[in-house]
């Protein structure tokens, strides 16, 4: 009987295995079938069929291509038609990472509306949308990261600015994000970069609300939206003013007006206390013309403009989230979650019969982030110099020259700027141990006939490995006067050093000695402060660093220089926001060095000790043929300190292989965004 009982029991058993099998057969089979039919819809949907209104757009991809009107069309990377069990949705996606359009450092996948339309005229535009991915890399502490676009108001003409976007932001780890809007301003004048937004927060924060570190995020917003989670805009614009409705199920609506004719900021100080914690610390301090965007035609775009790009922080703290980009491969974004992406389910435009086409934008933005820009476009004065770079090509004509390795341009968010780069180790010139992309005048001067040489630059790496008790370890020379006679020596070499694990660093300049006699080998320099400590001020060990400069520049903070020799005299003036201006005075053609006796005691302290301890001829570079030089030029080599404890800095060359040491921090790299060359001036 229990032989029996258990065969019943396990006959039982088996049945009943089979039944919950069979059932969740089913189960799987059903959730199969219901997806496929998802799928199957999905792909039998075009987005015009969601939207019925894409004959109005151009469409921008994510990979910067503009595809014109969007009407049956679909791309599965980009642009496409999905369904989530109730209704069917436009999918609009775009990486961290990929081709730009027109100057921005976003890429977008985004509607831009054929037509512009005076702020003056009526507009309409309204959306139901959800956001279900913004990336998941970043900089806390950069206010556009975590962040996607979804809808704006573009103006196609002056400056190109926007007076709308709506944006999505979502820190990693909450669930819950912020809904805001940016008014940014029509700077007044012709210089946009010092343009800036202001943010209005809907639901969670405003933009301005960021981590105190890269890796820190503030408190979730209690009253936030989450991804995936439903919500809508209503734009109108009316006799110039604009009309803004938020609304979002359990949430409370919202409702702004902001005058689009008038200006509220054209006094300095109009400038908010948000915009003077967010903008003016990175030099974007400008003030907006009386009558705003008047004038000006206005046009709609909506999408996905995803904010978080793979651009180092120190280029801007505000725009450049240093989110992984895997090189701009796509899918590689798109498998860890470096993208952006918006989904709409409604969208509608109405405007006014007076609008006009707006084509010029399109003419204008098509293709411009392919388009080479050179430094000789940005900075005008090129025809006056050649270039030496880091790998020793020389060039003698820069017009319309760039090489993507060492000397090219780059745009930081507002404006564009010359780039020098150049390696710990490449090839150098004769009688140098670094490297350099440096310009180098064409033009011969004496100190008694004079010149002038002006730049505004921001140094933007210094190498990260070196030897702290060299002096020359961890700095690049941004600007100089050589001698092209006798001992071709250096009357003006201006430095930024700073060293690893520090933010700030310093600039000073030193003085060569034009030494007497014919043995050169006891020159050496004396190193005048100008923020933060002069060349002297070394590590007791290798990897030992003296304590960081309070009054120091960092990485990516601009200074400006202004090199002026007239009548033999050399006089500077150093000038950067946030800092005292200094200014020195310098005799070329009469020395002060010329006994022992005068060796200053920094110079008894750092070149003495390795044999170089000459005396200055009486009159110093007078008569003597001069040049001027600018751009980086590397004093971090990777010669053993053994055998010059001021100028061998024993750092990482990676065999002198360029690509390496690019990708391990070792190379320096200098940002022009203005200089001038020409004749000395007398003194202010």
């Amino acid at each position: 009987m229990k032989l029996n009982k258990s065969k019943s029991v396990f006959t039982f058993c088996t049945v009943l295995i089979g039944i919950i099998l069979l059932f969740n057969s089913c189960e799987e089979k059903k959730k199969s079938n219901a997806d496929q039919k998802n799928k199957d819809v999905a792909e039998s949907v075009t987005a015009q069929d969601v939207i019925p209104f894409f004959q109005h757009w151009n469409l921008i991809l994510g990979n910067g291509s503009n595809v014109g009107k969007a009407t049956d069309y679909e791309n599965k990377n980009f642009f496409y038609t999905t369904n989530d069990d109730k209704e069917s949705w436009v999918v609009f996606k775009s990486p961290n990472a990929g081709n730009t359009h027109g100057t921005s450092n976003n890429t977008r996948t985004e509607l831009a509306q054929l037509k512009k339309w005076s702020p003056m005229t009526d507009a309409t535009m309204d959306a139901t949308l959800k956001v279900m991915n913004v990336a998941t890399t970043g900089d806390a502490s950069v206010a556009a990261t975590y962040s996607v676009v979804v809808g704006q108001i573009h103006s196609a003409d002056g400056h190109e600015n926007e007076p709308l976007k709506i944006f999505y932001k979502k820190f990693p780890g909450h669930t819950k994000g912020s809904v805001f809007w940016n008014y940014e301003i029509n700077t007044a004048g012709d210089d946009n970069s010092k343009r800036w937004d202001y943010s209005y927060p809907i639901w969670g924060y405003d933009f301005s609300v960021v981590g105190s570190d890269a890796n820190t995020y503030p408190p979730e917003p209690a009253d936030g939206i989450a991804l995936g989670e439903e919500f809508s805009y209503n734009v109108k614009i009316e006799d110039g003013i604009m009309y803004l409705t938020f609304t979002s199920k359990g949430h409370e609506t919202k409702t702004f007006t902001k005058n689009l004719i008038r200006s509220e900021y054209v006094n300095r100080s109009d400038i908010p206390a948000q915009v003077q914690k967010l903008f003016v610390p990175i030099g974007q301090d400008g003030v907006e013309r009386k009558n705003a965007y008047t004038e000006e035609g206005l046009f709609f775009k909506l999408g996905c403009y995803n904010q978080t790009n793979g651009k180092d922080p120190k280029v801007n703290k505000v725009w450049c989230s240093g989110a992984e980009t895997h090189g701009g491969d796509i899918q590689k974004q798109y498998a860890d979650g470096n993208y952006a992406e918006v989904w709409f389910k409604t969208a509608n435009i109405t405007i006014s019969d007076d609008a006009i086409s707006n084509a010029g934008y399109f003419e204008a933005n098509d293709g411009l982030s392919g388009k080479v820009v050179y430094p000789s476009e940005v900075i005008p004065f090129m025809d006056k110099f050649k270039i030496l770079m880091g790998d020793g090509t020389n060039k003698d004509d820069l017009i319309n020259f760039e090489d993507k390795n060492f000397f090219y341009t780059v745009i930081d968010g507002t404006r564009r700027w010359v780039v020098y780069k150049t390696p710990n180790s490449g090839v150098t010139s004769k009688n140098s141990s670094n490297t350099r992309t440096e310009l180098h005048e064409k033009r011969d001067w004496t100190p008694e006939e004079g010149g002038k040489l002006t730049g505004t630059c921001k140094v933007m790496q210094v190498s990260d490995s070196g030897d702290a008790r060299v002096a020359a370890s961890y700095s690049v020379v941004v600007g100089q006067i050589h001698s092209g006679e006798g001992h071709e020596n250096e009357p003006l070499k201006i430095f930024y050093k700073k060293f690893p694990g520090q933010t700030k660093g310093s600039v000073f300049w030193n003085y060569e000695i034009n030494t007497a006699g014919n043995d050169n080998s006891g020159r050496w320099d004396f190193s005048t402060a100008v923020w933060g400590h002069d060349m002297s001020v070394i590590g007791t060990s290798k990897n030992d660093f003296p304590a960081e400069p309070k009054d120091g520049i960092e990485l990516g903070e601009e200074f400006s220089y202004e090199v002026n020799v007239y009548k033999g005299i050399m006089y500077l003036t150093f000038t950067s926001k946030g800092h005292e201006t200094r200014t020195f005075t310098k005799n070329l053609i009469s020395s002060e060095y010329v006994q022992k006796s005068a060796i200053p005691a920094q110079v008894q302290k750092l070149f003495v000790p390795i044999g170089q301890d000459g005396t200055e001829r009486a009159i110093a570079y007078s008569g003597e043929l001069n040049y001027f030089k600018q751009g980086a030029y590397n004093q971090t080599n990777g010669k053993s300190p053994e055998k010059n404890m001021v100028w061998c800095a024993g750092a990482e060359t990676y065999g002198g292989d360029i690509a390496k040491q690019y990708e391990n921090g070792c190379y320096t790299e200098v940002w022009f965004r203005e200089a001038t060359i020409g004749a000395g001036t007398p003194p202010q």
